[in-house]
C-alpha cells in the first residue's frame, strides 16, 4: 500500500519552491514566536524527482553513501551541504526578513531537500548524519503562528520520509531528546491551527493525508504512540469529515495504509 501511494504529495513534496509569500493573507497573525517548547564527503547523485514525491521509508534499499544510485535530471545536495551554517542563517535572515509575514516556505523547501537527499541515496539517515542534523533542526526549526499549513506539512512529511525521527538502536540520548524535542515543535502548530477556530482557510485534504501518513509512519519506525500523536490524530479527524469531498483516491489509499 505504502508504494501504491508514491504520487499523493507529487505536489507538496514540490511545493517549498513554489509558495508565493503573501503579506496580506497573514499580516494579522499572531506574534513570530515560537509555539513550544565531522562532516560527510559524498558526490551528489542524480536522480528522477518524480520518484521521490513520497516513498516509503522501511522500504530503502542498500546502496551505500559511496555507491549512490545515479539517474539524471535532478541535482542532489550532498550531505555536507545540508549542515552548513550557511543554510541555517539563510533560513533565520527569511524568517526575519518577512517577520509576521513569513509563512515558512523556505523551511519547508529545505526540508524537502533533505528528503530528496534519502531519497537518491535510497535510505534514511543514518546515525552519524542524524548526530549531525538534528540539534541544527532543533534550533533553526521554530514554527511560528504564521507558517502556512502549506509548510507544516510540507516540513512534517519530508523530514519524517527522511528518517529524521528514526530511533536507531545506537542513538546518543541527547539525540533522542533533541528528536522528540523536534517532533513536539513541528506537532505542536499542527494541533494548534486544526483547533483554531474558526477553521483555518488553508488545511486541505492532502495536507491532512500526507500527515497522517507521516504520524502512521513514526510509529511504523518505532517511536511509540505518544499522547503528542494521539493528539495530534484526534486535531486531524473533524478536518477529515469537514473536507472529505476533497480526498481524491490516492488520499484516501494513504489513509487506509495509516490506519
Amino acid at each position: 500500500m505504502d508504494k501504491g501511494t508514491a504520487g499523493s504529495s507529487s505536489r507538496y513534496s514540490r511545493s517549498g519552491h513554489n509558495y508565493n509569500q503573501s503579506g496580506d493573507d497573514n499580516a494579522a497573525s499572531s506574534r513570530d514566536v515560537p509555539y513550544r517548547h565531522g562532516t560527510v564527503s559524498q558526490s551528489p547523485p542524480s536522480t528522477n524527482s518524480r520518484r521521490n514525491e513520497f516513498h516509503d521509508a522501511s522500504g530503502y534499499g542498500s546502496y551505500s553513501s559511496e555507491h549512490p544510485p545515479r539517474r539524471s535530471v535532478t541535482t542532489i545536495q550532498p550531505f555536507n551541504n545540508l549542515i552548513k551554517q550557511e543554510k541555517f542563517d539563510e533560513l533565520a535572515g527569511k524568517s526575519r526578513y518577512f517577520g509576521r509575514r513569513y509563512d515558512g516556505r523556505n523551511h519547508g523547501s529545505y526540508a524537502n531537500s533533505v528528503k530528496r537527499y534519502t531519497s537518491a541515496y535510497k535510505r534514511p539517515l543514518n546515525q552519524y548524519e542524524q548526530s549531525q542534523l538534528i540539534p541544527l533542526l532543533l534550533q533553526n526549526f521554530q514554527p511560528t503562528p504564521s507558517w502556512s499549513w502549506r509548510s507544516l506539512t510540507t516540513t512534517f512529511h519530508s523530514l519524517t520520509s527522511a528518517g529524521v525521527f528514526i530511533p536507531h538502536t545506537l542513538t546518543d540520548l541527547s539525540i533522542k531528546r533533541a528528536q522528540a524535542g523536534l517532533l513536539s515543535t513541528l506537532l505542536a502548530p499542527i494541533i494548534v491551527k486544526c483547533n483554531q477556530k474558526p477553521k483555518a482557510k488553508d488545511i486541505d485534504a492532502q495536507g491532512i493525508s500526507n500527515l497522517l501518513w507521516a504520524m502512521a509512519k513514526l510509529v511504523d519506525h518505532g517511536r511509540g504512540w505518544t499522547p503528542e500523536l494521539r493528539e495530534a490524530v484526534v486535531a486531524l479527524l473533524p478536518c477529515i469529515n469537514a473536507l472529505r469531498d476533497q480526498f481524491i483516491p490516492q488520499h484516501t489509499a494513504n489513509l487506509l495504509w495509516a490506519m
